[in-house]
């Protein structure tokens, strides 16, 4: 079969996560072009791709978030199908629309799934109906008068940003004044982040893990669970390590996950990878619902190998009017599967991002090791976009071996040139409370605080 005989896929966004759609594309005998910013167009990706198509200026606001420049990409390529990845348009209603007025088909949701569920708001009533439950919250009409609001639920409280996600437009608030003061500076983020200043209150749990459950719909209201994965280690609201399966979790509270998950699918007659995120709470037996995340998730490797399974392949399957080829699995796969976000950022200097040349890169080889980058010797990284350099990814027997694992592959990859968080990510796989496991979303600040106390005494 030559090229042109293929169906095409355009890949809509950059980094890893193109080179995971590319090799995807390529698994089910599909011919991959790149759509790419002018910063992109000579990256690892675009040399793996098949062709590549320049949609813009460096800056995303210029290219990788025009879904009038994706969209027209897709019919100069013959694109049968678009995948967004994640992040940029990978929710966004507006692109889904401008491709099914061509005819071409979106690896995701439908676009009225994207709204329901994109807007935190909707997203809480769709699952209220779903019987999936939720913590108490209201939404923000106005910024400027939340006094009452927090008089009526009490606290501490989440202002949240009602669409996007990243962590941008969440405070944390303690009494009125603060929720007074910090609500509108929230709006304001939200709004420069996503467009739409809208927010909710909703109660907070100070010692809650982040639990989220991986889920693939076909359509028609049949789902596939592929188990759970723990993202409790975070900074800043933002993930560094996930696990799967989440440690500790009773029987009775992975059914609530996961029969929750299933009944949101069903409800939304979902279509595609998604996953629904919950907070687990450690001091009580609350399990409630935070969001459907869309699209596939940065940490769909941990899913991937702890069943065996290929989602970004059935992602694209299931476009093209193919079967997805996904089996049935039980509850809890028979591994223990571990991810590390690698990211181009000084973690002794505030996290800071740094770009430039890579002088070295070397990764870990062995049984249960995968990693997904583009990241290589003599790359340029560029200061344009996301600070992630790669997912390096360990599977093991068990979860003690697993975390094991990990920190020797953290310790055996190099990476010259430019700071990144693996010190970050060794300290936290040395550290007694991960390797209990079980540990809350609040967690990481405190322990991280104290390293560098200590560090400079």
């Amino acid at each position: 079969m030559t090229t042109t005989d293929k169906p095409v896929v355009l890949v809509a966004n950059r980094g890893e996560i193109a080179m995971r759609i590319i090799a995807a594309a390529r698994r089910i005998g599909a011919s991959p072009v790149l759509a790419a910013s002018v910063a992109d167009a000579n990256s690892p990706a675009a040399k793996a791709a098949d062709r590549v198509i320049v949609i813009g200026a460096a800056q995303a606001n210029l290219s990788y978030l025009r879904p009038e420049q994706v969209a027209q990409a897709a019919v100069n390529a013959g694109a049968a199908v678009v995948h967004p990845g994640y992040g940029f348009l990978s929710e966004q209603p507006k692109l889904c629309e401008l491709l099914e007025e061509e005819g071409i088909a979106f690896a995701g949701p439908r676009p009225e799934t994207l709204r329901a569920v994109g807007d935190k708001g909707s997203a809480r009533l769709v699952a209220i109906d779903a019987d999936v439950p939720v913590a108490q919250g209201i939404e923000i009409n106005d910024p400027s008068e939340v006094r009452a609001l927090g008089e009526k639920l009490g606290f501490p409280l989440l202002i949240k940003a009602i669409h996007g996600g990243g962590g941008r437009g969440i405070r944390l608030v303690t009494n009125l004044d603060e929720l007074e003061e910090l609500a509108p500076q929230a709006a304001q983020e939200a709004e420069v982040a996503f467009g739409n200043g809208a927010l909710y209150l909703e109660r907070y749990y100070g010692l809650a893990r982040h639990v989220e459950v991986q889920v693939f719909g076909d359509g028609e209201g049949n789902a596939w669970i592929f188990g759970d994965r723990d993202c409790s280690v975070q900074r800043r609201h933002q993930k560094l390590i996930e696990e799967c399966p989440a440690p500790g979790l009773s029987e009775a509270r992975r059914k609530i996950l996961h029969d929750s998950s299933r009944r949101l699918v069903k409800a939304l007659k979902y279509r595609g990878a998604g996953t629904v995120e919950f907070l687990v709470d450690t001091q009580s037996e609350d399990v409630v619902f935070l969001e459907v995340n869309a699209r596939i998730q940065v940490e769909h490797p941990v899913t991937e190998e702890a069943f065996g399974v290929d989602l970004v392949a059935a992602q694209l399957r299931l476009a093209l009017g193919m079967d997805p080829e996904l089996p049935q699995v039980g509850p809890v796969p028979p591994v223990s599967v571990i991810e590390l976000r690698i990211n181009s950022e000084d973690p002794d200097n505030n996290f800071m991002p740094n770009s430039g040349v890579l002088t070295e890169v070397t990764w870990p080889k062995g049984p249960g090791i995968r990693i997904d980058t583009q990241v290589e010797t003599g790359y340029s990284f560029p200061p344009y976009y996301d600070s992630l350099m790669a997912k390096l990814i360990v599977r093991a027997h068990d979860r003690k071996a697993a975390v094991a694992g990990a920190l020797a592959a953290a310790q055996n990859t190099t990476i010259a040139g430019l700071k990144t968080t693996l010190p970050m990510l060794e300290y936290v796989l040395s550290h007694d409370d991960f390797i209990a496991g079980e540990v809350p979303t609040s967690w990481f600040g405190p322990i991280w605080e104290e390293r560098k106390a200590a560090n400079n005494d």
